[in-house]
């Protein structure tokens, strides 16, 4: 069975994808900002005084692995 390209749903007669493109660029914006905050406070968290690179690299692990989280669970629900 073929899947739609924008929201990896059967297509099937009646298909008809759920959202829109601001919505889902809205979700993918706030799951990579929340990913970012929880990275950097979590680096802050075991370190009293990160150097700033390491705040950044760690933002930066976190947004990925929220969209990779969110990628991964997202079409089903």
């Amino acid at each position: 069975m073929a899947t739609c390209p924008r929201c990896l749903g059967a297509l099937t007669e009646n298909h008809k994808c759920p959202k829109g493109r601001f919505s889902r660029v809205t979700d993918a914006l706030t799951t990579i900002v929340v990913g970012s905050v929880i990275g950097g406070l979590l680096v802050f968290a075991f370190e009293e005084r990160p150097a700033g690179a390491l705040v950044l690299a760690a933002a930066a692990l976190g947004a990925v692995l929220a969209n990779a989280l969110r990628q991964a669970v997202g079409p089903r629900f």
